[in-house]
């Protein structure tokens, strides 16, 4: 069985570009090209880079910037659930071992 894609028209600085995506991957593909839609408009409109080339790799490593920020968030928030966790996995312990111990 072969992957079935759809063909996705997004507009991007008033170019339209035409993509090939799952049907199911649809609105995620729409809502990426608009946020890119939305930075390089940005990147533009400040008229410090000129060229289009240019403003999609700003605005490329400007959102690899924001993904890395992203990450380092995530990784933080996991140590901080993964002590949460221990902490709480030993104190379980910790009221089991003492229940046993009474039990006896």
């Amino acid at each position: 069985m072969t992957d079935q894609f759809a063909q996705v028209s997004v507009r991007i600085l008033d170019k339209e570009y035409q993509v090939a995506c799952p049907p199911d991957e649809r609105t995620d593909l729409l809502d990426s090209a608009e946020i890119l839609n939305s930075k390089m408009r940005e990147i533009r409109d400040s008229g410090r880079i000129v060229g289009l080339d240019r403003i999609a790799v700003m605005a490329a490593l400007n959102m690899a910037n924001d993904l890395i920020h992203a990450q380092a968030r995530d990784q933080a928030l996991d140590g901080d659930i993964s002590d949460r966790l221990k902490h709480i996995s030993d104190r379980v312990d910790s009221v089991l071992s003492n229940t046993q111990q009474l039990d006896l």
